[in-house]
């Protein structure tokens, strides 16, 4: 069984910083990619931040770039998402994705957690 869990979600007032975590358990063979979403209530994800298997393709919403780092560690299949300068807009439901090869599966599978709230607000 694989799964994803996040952490790191909560109340932050505006311009403060959060750092979101999130971490694959189960049998993977191998992880190609690893990203963040975000959704708010009556809109679709939309992509914040990813990053590839060995952490050189890295790709950032405009609206992430300059305030967040997506960074990655391979030893424990482990995503981060560090947010400074954090606004109302950027309140949302966080979700980890990821790609990747489950030992025993012939087909590379695609994954979501089950999403971590960020409020920022004063």
């Amino acid at each position: 069984q694989v799964q994803l869990v996040e952490s790191g979600g909560g109340l932050v007032q505006p311009g403060g910083s959060l750092k979101l975590s999130c971490v694959a358990s189960g049998n993977f063979a191998a992880i190609y990619f690893m990203g963040w979403y975000r959704q708010v209530p009556g809109k679709q994800r939309e992509l914040v931040a990813a990053i590839d298997s060995d952490a050189n393709g890295l790709v950032y919403a405009d609206s992430a770039k300059g305030r967040f780092t997506v960074s990655r560690d391979n030893t424990n299949n482990t995503i981060y998402l560090e947010m400074t300068a954090l606004k109302p807009d950027d309140t949302a439901d966080y979700y980890c994705h990821l790609k990747g090869a489950v030992q025993g599966l012939k087909k590379d599978i695609a994954m979501w957690g089950q999403g971590t709230l960020v409020t920022v607000s004063s």
